[in-house]
């Protein structure tokens, strides 16, 4: 009766395939190996992103007879290696490697440090059609051949081989290489990821074999990082953790925080915290430029530029017709040029920017641009005035920046956010320096497809002037809704996802090509815990700190309540 229920429909046999119901699976069996194998050499094929079974047979043999057997053939290949030598031939190393291999296989198995077994490896792969077969069993067999370990399909013996990978223990094909315990002790993938390398900080602690998570992110091809996990799962608090050690290396760290929850790191490390608000007395003049580096030309940075500040002036005025838009790219080369700041003539060392007034008079001097000076008045004579309409009064020139936006009206905050990046962009490619930009609530900029853009625009390129991009987020379907969403994940070598909320649980999962355990890993972990992946290689991650660096970086409100206290009795003692 159960096997009424369990059993498909129907079943189609091939000669190099089988159907069940839609899905097709075929057979194919390891045949033979190299002389060397490396330890975890199998490991590739276990983590393939794709539907398949696979089962290692190892019989044992006898002993005693593998020792008779051994002896017998060293007997023929030694005297084979008598009679060349009698004839006067050259030594030949094929031979001598053979003898030497077979004494070295005999004595271990005499000592018991060995034994002999009969081992069958078979990989039944599944997929929708025939091509996805063949390109599954293609992308298998590339990996096997790159290590010299070749495969054959189990040609009209589909059935046999079908049933020899179910979870049964019934090997049909009997399909068998004679190998002794080292080999076979290298096939097995039951190696955790280790992430401790010579130089780096602490990111955590390993969960797969408690090891230490020690990396250096500018190690890999790019320093960029996402970090995607619900809200209270600690991600701020893993990005602190990051900066406060990063600080200790000499990396300077720019941080774009939308709550003021890095406030009191910077005040502790002795950074600047740059208040961005309509009334605040820090200004940022959008019309700042970058100073060329050497190997680049004044007019090529001015042009840059120029295109950065048409991705502001969208966010600000709103959606632009193709004719405003070119009136715009036309009022900004103007403006500059009304301060001897043209690609021709640019000398941007000692140039003094023109300011948002400029701009507003400009365009107002052209024709067919009343609707667009309406909509920037509210920038340059409105209650918006104070924010962009000022010379720049900040400097960047400590380890900590934290810029932060809670006080900044909603409509304004991704025109803030925008600017800022703007601002420090401009900064980072005039001096090339070790340096980290982390974007909290990166979704905020995202929701707009030219904050978007820009941020992608920063990801690519800051390889190319040492800079890490931090890309942090708790509203990951509106993240990846933006069209540039998943080109900035692909684009950033690090990720790490921590404790996620059902409702973009899937979505997470489809983006990063996570295992069913590992959907449930993060649905399920606590506070701190999550995945880190570095490259091909991820690991199971739980954030840990110290107790002063605990106290300086934690966003528990009732814990900063209790260090609040603390203060307050401290201070009526002294």
């Amino acid at each position: 009766m159960l096997d009424d229920i369990l059993a498909p429909s129907a079943i189609d046999i091939s000669s190099n395939y089988l159907q069940i119901g839609d899905t097709y699976a075929r057979t194919f069996f390891l045949a033979t190996y190299p002389r060397y194998l490396n330890t975890n050499w199998f490991s590739p094929i276990v983590n393939m992103d794709r539907p398949f079974d696979v089962s290692i047979f190892a019989h044992p043999e006898n002993t005693a007879q593998m020792l008779k057997q051994l002896r017998d053939r060293l007997g023929r290949l030694q005297a084979q290696e008598m009679e060349e030598q009698a004839a006067g031939k050259v030594r030949d190393p094929v031979l001598e490697t053979a003898i030497g291999d077979i004494e070295a296989l005999r004595d271990k198995l005499q000592q018991g440090t060995e034994r002999f077994f009969r081992l069958g490896v078979y990989i039944t792969i599944y997929g929708g059609s025939l091509k996805e077969l063949d390109d599954t069993e293609n992308k298998i067999k590339s990996i096997l051949d790159g290590q010299l370990v070749y495969s054959k399909l189990a040609t009209f013996r589909m059935k046999e081989g079908f049933f020899s990978t179910l979870p049964l223990a019934d090997d049909q094909l009997q399909v068998h290489n004679s190998l002794n315990t080292e080999p076979i002790s290298s096939l097995f993938p039951f190696v955790s990821y280790d992430l401790t390398t010579e130089k780096g900080i602490l990111y955590g602690i390993n969960t797969h074999n408690n090891s230490l998570v020690l990396f250096d992110r500018f190690s890999m091809e790019n320093a960029n990082m996402v970090i995607f996990g619900k809200s209270g799962g600690g991600k701020s608090y893993a990005v602190k953790l990051e900066i406060l050690r990063s600080l200790m290396f000499g990396t300077q760290v720019f941080v774009i925080d939308p709550e003021n929850e890095y406030k009191f790191l910077s005040d502790t490390v002795g950074g600047t915290s740059i208040k961005i608000s309509i009334t605040s007395p820090h200004h940022i003049n959008p019309f700042d430029l970058p100073k060329p580096l050497p190997d680049e030309s004044p007019a090529d940075v001015l042009r840059s530029h120029i295109i950065n500040l048409m991705g502001l002036f969208k966010l600000m005025l709103g959606t632009l017709t193709a004719e405003e838009e070119a009136i715009l790219d036309e009022t900004i080369n103007q403006t500059y040029a009304i301060k001897d700041i043209t690609p021709q003539t640019a000398d941007l060392k000692n140039a003094v920017p023109p300011l948002m007034s400029d701009f507003q008079n400009v365009l107002e001097g052209m024709a067919g641009t009343e609707s667009l000076v309406i909509r920037i008045k509210k920038y340059t004579e409105g209650t918006f005035a104070g924010f962009l309409n000022n010379p720049t009064n900040v400097e960047l020139n400590n380890q900590l920046i934290v810029f932060g936006i809670r006080d900044m009206e909603e409509e304004l905050r991704p025109i803030a956010m925008y600017l800022v990046l703007n601002f420090i962009w401009t900064q980072v490619r005039t001096e090339l320096k070790k340096r980290i930009l982390a974007v909290d609530e990166a979704w905020v900029l995202m929701k707009y497809e030219s904050g978007a853009a820009f941020l992608f625009n920063i990801a690519k390129r800051a390889r190319k002037y040492y800079l890490g991009l931090t890309t942090i987020s708790q509203d990951i379907p509106d993240f990846m809704a933006s069209p540039y969403g998943k080109p900035i994940v692909t684009n950033s070598s690090l990720q790490l996802l921590l404790k996620q909320s059902p409702a973009s649980i899937d979505l997470v999962k489809q983006t990063f090509n996570l295992t069913d355990a590992e959907k449930f890993y993060l649905l399920e972990s606590r506070v701190g815990h999550g995945l880190f992946f570095a490259g091909i290689n991820h690991v199971a991650l739980r954030v840990i700190a110290s107790y002063a660096e605990d106290q300086i970086i934690t966003s528990d409100p009732r814990q900063i309540l209790e260090i609040e206290e603390a203060k307050k009795e401290l201070a009526k003692q002294s």
